[in-house]
């Protein structure tokens, strides 16, 4: 039986595929406060749990804005902000704070 040379170059993409999916919360996110920057504002600062806690650290606030909100690009750049995750509709930055 001939095998295809395709047949590998098909599964490097799957694998590929597969590692840029980020995998769901296992529970809610764990929201506080009354907005970020402001009070009102969409979006929250989220603590800590299960899944959460690989994004925490010292230097940073980890905070939750809607998929939806219109200005998540100006929300970035005004605060510095790296997308790291997106999971049940929001966006998960690590804002910077030093």
């Amino acid at each position: 039986m001939r095998l295809s040379i395709f047949a590998p170059v098909a599964t490097l993409a799957v694998t590929m595929l597969a590692a840029c999916v980020t995998e769901p919360a296992p529970e809610p996110l764990p929201f506080f406060g009354d907005g970020y920057r402001a009070e009102g504002d969409p979006c929250q600062r989220v603590g800590e749990n299960t899944y959460t806690n690989q994004f925490l650290g010292d230097a940073s606030d980890l905070v939750g804005c809607p998929e939806t909100m219109e200005n998540l690009g100006l929300f970035a750049f005004e605060t510095g902000a790296t997308e790291v995750a997106r999971t049940q509709g929001t966006v998960l930055y690590s804002v910077p704070v030093r």
